[in-house]
C-alpha cells in the first residue's frame, strides 16, 4: 500500500515525542535549579585549595612555591609566600601561602596548575553557580573561599581523591622509613665509636736495633791485618837467611 512506510515513521517519530515528555530516562531536560543533573567525574571548572583535617590553616598542602602562578598562562594566581613555617603531612617543616588569590574572571579552567603542582595541593573544583553582580573584587577568590577540605574532594572526585591519598600515604610511609634508617644507622656509629673510646689503647713494643758499628772497628781490623802481614814477610826473611 502506498503510504505505509511514511505512516510507520511518523509513528516512531510521535512515539519518540510523546516518550520524551513521560519516560524518565529519556528527559533531557531537568527542573532547574529544583533538579540538577550529576556532573560526570572529570568535570572540571576553576581552581580550590586543599587542607587536610579540620583547620583549614594548619592543613593546607599548599607550600607556596610559586610553580602554579609561573606556569599559569592567563596570569591569574597571585601568591604571597610566609615568613614563619608549619608542618606538612609528613611532619617536614614548611612554607604557606600567607596571601593566595584566584581571578575567576580571568581564569580559563586549562588545568594546568593542578598539573604542575608537586604536593597536590589545588585542583579542579565542579562548582560552577559563581555569577556576581560586580566583574571585580567579587570575581577574585581569596585563599579563605578557595580552600576546601579532603572529604570535599573526595565527594566530588571520589576516584582521583583515593589514589592522590594513596600515593601521599606511599610517601609518608617512604619518609618515615628512611628516617628510622637513618635513626639506625646514626645509633650504630655512636654506639661503635663508643666501644672504641672504651678499648685501652696497647702501645706496640719497642724495637731492639743493633748499635751501629763504629769506625774505629773498622781501623782496628785494618791495623791488625797490616801487623800480621808485616811478621809473616819476616818469618819468611829469617827462613831464607838459615838457608
Amino acid at each position: 500500500m502506498i503510504g505505509t512506510g511514511i505512516l510507520k515513521g511518523m509513528a516512531v517519530t510521535a512515539r519518540n515525542f510523546v516518550g520524551s515528555y513521560f519516560e524518565k530516562e529519556r528527559l533531557i531536560t531537568v527542573q532547574y535549579p529544583e533538579e540538577r543533573s550529576p556532573l560526570p567525574e572529570n568535570y572540571r571548572n576553576f581552581p580550590f585549595l586543599i587542607y587536610d583535617g579540620d583547620n583549614s590553616h594548619a592543613g593546607l598542602r599548599c607550600v607556596a612555591c610559586k610553580i602554579c602562578e609561573k606556569e599559569c598562562p592567563p596570569q591569574c594566581i597571585y601568591i604571597v609566600k610566609s615568613e614563619d613555617k608549619k608542618p606538612d603531612y609528613m611532619g617536614k617543616p614548611q612554607f604557606y601561602p600567607k596571601v593566595f588569590d584566584i581571578d575567576i574572571s580571568v581564569c580559563m579552567s586549562c588545568q594546568i596548575c593542578v598539573e604542575v603542582c608537586p604536593f597536590e595541593a589545588i585542583k579542579m573544583d565542579k562548582e560552577f553557580e559563581l555569577s556576581q553582580r560586580e566583574r571585580f573584587d567579587h570575581l577574585l577568590l581569596r585563599k579563605e573561599q578557595l580552600s576546601k577540605s579532603n572529604g570535599y574532594y573526595h565527594e566530588i572526585h571520589p576516584v582521583e581523591a583515593e589514589t592522590v591519598d594513596k600515593n601521599l600515604a606511599d610517601a609518608a610511609s617512604a619518609a618515615e622509613a628512611k628516617k628510622k634508617a637513618a635513626a639506625e644507622v646514626a645509633a650504630k656509629a655512636a654506639a661503635a665509636k663508643a666501644a672504641a673510646a672504651a678499648t685501652p689503647e696497647t702501645k706496640p713494643a719497642a724495637a731492639v736495633s743493633s748499635p751501629p758499628q763504629s769506625s774505629s772497628g773498622r781501623s782496628d781490623c785494618v791495623t791488625l791485618t797490616g801487623q800480621t802481614s808485616v811478621a809473616a814477610q819476616e818469618s819468611n826473611t829469617q827462613s831464607s837467611k838459615r838457608t
